[in-house]
């Protein structure tokens, strides 16, 4: 297993490599970067071409037009070339894209993701910053959907064909059709004050007044903050660990090992969680760190936005719009590392449940 560990790790640097690679080279090649942007403001117009108020294009132009058309970047003409030097200088691209990308390794080997283009911050500072909210919503979801789904799937397994097993099919089917920002919508209506009852808050993690409370008046405030968007994020998620579970013990059920353990006088409980239980629970725990790492990093966006929580998910998107490329990369290297650890770990767990597993005998 040892040996195994240690190939898994020395594969996770090509990989992370690789995927850095693959999307320099596709962000470095969109329109629209953190230099046009800044030109665009100095010509103040806004990143579409549109005038902003503010604008100060007087007083950066000089040299006429044609200087401004010997420039690759668009909206250039008119301006000193100097001051497109100098937004180069400022934003790192006064060095060809093979040194950037070089530069950025050499940096992110050290832990050190650099500063925001537009935030004058750290990444670091600023995923540090956002992460609450992120945690949050990933921690108590990923409970949710794994204390509620597990528990059904099984006893939809064992009751399969059922009243029961119908009933909530057609529940989560009904669940899983419906898009989460939707659903937030919905409950904001019904439930946040939208047109009927104000049962919880519509924004934010916590209330102003957060501070002046005590330890349990803090915990119940969080709490009641988080109902609406947890059960938004869950809402999806029921369905297919639901269904997951329920098909890897019904699988595991009809085995003959099961008919065996039944004749040699096993109870349905001993059966069940004595020898299919561990079986079962192996593909379920396959698929859990790309789950965990898609809910607390990834599948958040638009519920942060409905519910007014500045998390993750929306430093992502921001980032995204703004060409704000040390964020962009900075995430992007940090959660995929954590993803590759995270596989690592699973296959971790695989051995702790079934000590018969053994990775390394594999070619």
């Amino acid at each position: 297993m040892l040996a195994y560990l240690l190939r898994r790790l020395l594969l996770v640097i090509p990989t992370l490599l690789g995927i850095l690679l693959i999307n320099f080279v596709i962000v470095q090649a969109a329109p629209g970067g953190p230099v046009e942007q800044a030109i665009a403001k100095a010509k103040g117009l806004d990143t579409r071409g549109n005038p902003v108020s503010g604008g100060a294009a007087g007083d950066m132009t000089s040299g006429g037009n044609s200087q401004g058309k010997e420039s690759p970047y668009r909206g250039a003409q008119g301006l000193d070339p100097e001051l497109i030097k100098d937004l180069e200088r400022q934003y790192g691209f006064d060095k060809p894209p093979a040194e950037r990308f070089w530069l950025m390794l050499s940096s992110y080997a050290r832990f050190d993701f650099g500063q925001s283009f537009f935030r004058d911050k750290s990444v670091i500072g600023l995923i540090v910053e956002k992460m609450p909210v992120s945690i949050s919503l990933g921690l108590w979801s990923t409970l949710l959907v794994y204390l509620v789904s597990i528990p059904m799937g099984i006893r939809k397994a064992i009751h399969h064909g059922s009243r029961f097993d119908i009933a909530t099919s057609t529940l989560i089917i009904v669940g899983y059709a419906i898009p989460g920002f939707l659903f937030a919508i919905l409950l904001i209506v019904l439930f946040a004050g939208g047109s009927y009852w104000q049962w919880f808050p519509m924004q934010g993690l916590v209330s102003d007044n957060f501070q002046t409370l005590s330890p349990i008046g803090k915990a119940l405030d969080y709490a009641h903050h988080l109902v609406l968007p947890t059960l938004c994020m869950t809402i999806g998620g029921f369905a297919t660990l639901t269904i997951l579970t329920k098909n890897a013990f019904l699988d595991e059920i009809h085995k003959q090992y099961v008919v065996t353990a039944r004749a040699k006088g096993l109870n349905d409980t001993q059966v069940l969680y004595g020898h299919v239980f561990r079986n079962a629970m192996l593909i379920i725990i396959a698929g859990f760190p790309s789950a965990l790492l898609s809910i607390f990093f990834t599948g958040s966006f638009l519920i942060e936005v409905i519910f007014n929580l500045d998390g993750l998910g929306l430093l992502s998107f921001q980032s995204a719009i703004n060409r704000d490329y040390p964020v962009i990369f900075g995430t992007l290297f940090i959660f995929t590392l954590l993803g590759l650890i995270l596989r690592i770990i699973s296959d971790l767990i695989y051995t702790w449940i079934d000590p018969r597993i053994d990775f390394e005998s594999r070619g």
